[in-house]
């Protein structure tokens, strides 16, 4: 996976209006807790079961333990409650997928897309 960092709250402004675009399918950001072994699981299986096919689509990364506030703010702007580990799926400037923990699983989220 081609990740992106979010290291700014400005980029969820460029997130939000990207996930406009006709171009994409979605847009995924991953909350990950770097001292977290289930956080880390969890990427391990997202990476191992992403397909090319779907390389299209932007994945933002975000260190939520450095970047607690950029967390919270995600919270907020797309109405889902914090988790961690915790994915989203966006589109059309709204979250349409959520799913925390184990229940992270790369054939949920291409379902959803």
């Amino acid at each position: 996976m081609d990740w992106i960092n979010i290291t700014t709250e400005s980029q969820l402004e460029e997130i939000t209006t990207l996930s406009f675009s006709s171009s994409i399918k979605g847009i995924l950001i991953f909350k990950h807790s770097t001292r977290c072994s289930i956080s880390s699981m969890a990427l391990n299986r997202l990476e191992r079961g992403w397909k090319e096919s779907v390389e299209s689509i932007p994945v933002y990364l975000l260190d939520l333990i450095a970047l607690r506030a950029i967390s919270q703010k995600i919270a907020q702007l797309y109405n889902v409650p914090h988790e961690s580990p915790q994915i989203l799926l966006l589109k059309n400037g709204k979250c349409i997928y959520t799913a925390s923990h184990s229940e992270i699983d790369v054939s949920e989220i291409l379902a959803a897309i």
